[in-house]
């Protein structure tokens, strides 16, 4: 796995959200992003990390950040687990893995013992022109928002 450098310009993303929307970081020129990627739609871990960042969204949305998720399940697992949690963020698609293999997020895992390929939970945030301001290779889901905002007021 071999992340983005800080500096280095943004991959382009071209998915649909959980609303089947196309999904474009040039649609976020002139904001900061806060890419966030996880494992699984519905997890204990992502589900704790997706509610950790709509319960701080609005604290975001003061200082004109976007948050967006990205994970590799379909449109509809989104959409259920938005519904289900009351996550009023977009959620990228990349059931074709291009996103989370831009970004070097898509590698080896281990859990119980056994190997396998997944997406690591990684955060990005993207400045304003569309390069990577930040990354957070390792994170604990229940408090990697406010960790992001502490980050952030240390900005201002």
């Amino acid at each position: 796995m071999a992340l983005l450098e800080i500096g280095a310009e943004a991959p382009p993303i071209t998915a649909d959200d959980q609303y089947g929307k196309p999904v474009t970081l040039d649609a976020y020129r002139g904001k900061k992003v806060v890419l966030y990627f996880y494992p699984k739609d519905d997890t204990p871990g992502c589900t704790k990390e997706a509610c950790a960042f709509r319960d701080n969204l609005p604290k975001f949305q003061e200082t004109g950040i976007e948050v967006l998720g990205v994970s590799i399940d379909s449109k509809a697992k989104h959409s259920k687990f938005a519904e289900k949690y009351d996550l009023p963020f977009r959620l990228v698609a990349d059931e074709e893995k291009r996103v989370v293999e831009a970004y070097g997020v898509w590698g080896k895992k281990k859990f119980m013992g056994k190997e396998y390929m997944g997406t690591n939970r990684v955060t990005y945030l993207i400045d304003e022109q569309g390069m990577i301001e930040k990354v957070w290779p390792k994170v604990t889901p229940a408090v990697h928002a406010e960790e992001i905002l502490d980050y952030l007021g240390q900005q201002t």
